[in-house]
């Protein structure tokens, strides 16, 4: 009988290049499907949530595949734990519905980005914040998020040559966290996500707090569709998938983790 599963995934994206299988470099899914293909002994597909580009981390990927083995999810994750190198690690594995897809099912995900800033760097933790040295305006930062939230026409936090059959997409949450050890978070919530585009609006909203760019212009460089007037696109290092978000109930069967 043909199950389908469903994983959470925590990874370290330093040395992959990025999710999706590549012919020659090294991705999540294609490590991950090579696991797979040894436990199962048939060839499996697995169903991401969606990409992460090259060096970007996450804690709560998610993905689905099927199999017609007999393993139940207690026992694939042990065993695809132990196959897989320690820059992977599955959190979580579940029996679904068989309907169930990873991606077409997703309702929002929830992104964080970390910023490391302090006048001296770190060399510890480097390949999982951008550091910037000078000091950065919160309440300008803050000011210029109100502009973000809602439903709105993206197209100017899109990374070039990426084009979608439409770029509206709807921010239900964008917050900032500033913590006592140096570290700011941007945290943002949506129902989708174009390419490249938290790390173009944390760009865009580090010049904010720079000042070389003014709250009020956010809303400006929004409307214009111009993906030349908003910042640069923020290094990938940063970021973090934390949470891909299903309705509820997911028809979930069995589960261990």
């Amino acid at each position: 009988m043909r199950k389908n599963f469903k994983l959470t995934i925590e990874y370290d994206g330093t040395r992959f290049h990025g999710w999706q299988r590549q012919l020659r470099d090294r991705t999540i899914q294609g490590d991950i499907e090579r696991a797979l293909c040894k436990i199962c002994n048939e060839k499996i597909t697995l169903v991401g949530s969606g990409r992460t580009d090259a060096g970007v981390h996450a804690f709560g990927q998610t993905a689905n595949f099927r199999c017609h083995s007999r393993l139940g999810p207690d026992e694939f994750q042990r065993a695809l734990n132990s196959l897989l190198d320690d820059d992977i690690v599955i959190r979580t594995c579940q029996v679904v519905a068989e309907s169930f897809h990873a991606r077409f099912e997703a309702r929002s995900k929830i992104y964080n980005y970390r910023i490391w800033n302090r006048k001296v760097p770190r060399a510890i933790g480097y390949h999982y914040a951008w550091f910037i040295p000078r000091d950065l305006d919160r309440f300008a930062m803050r000011s210029a998020m109100v502009h973000l939230k809602g439903e709105h026409d993206f197209k100017a936090f899109e990374g070039t040559g990426s084009p979608r059959a439409h770029t509206v997409r709807n921010i239900y949450q964008i917050g900032l966290t500033e913590k006592k050890d140096g570290y700011l978070i941007f945290e943002i919530q949506a129902n989708g996500f174009l390419r490249f585009m938290v790390r173009n609006i944390v760009g865009t909203l580090v010049n904010v707090g720079l000042g070389s760019t003014m709250a009020d212009d956010v809303k400006d460089i929004l409307l214009s569709k111009d993906r030349g007037r908003a910042g640069a696109t923020a290094p990938p290092q940063g970021l973090f998938l934390m949470k891909v978000c299903y309705d509820q109930p997911l028809g979930v069967l069995s589960r261990t983790g």
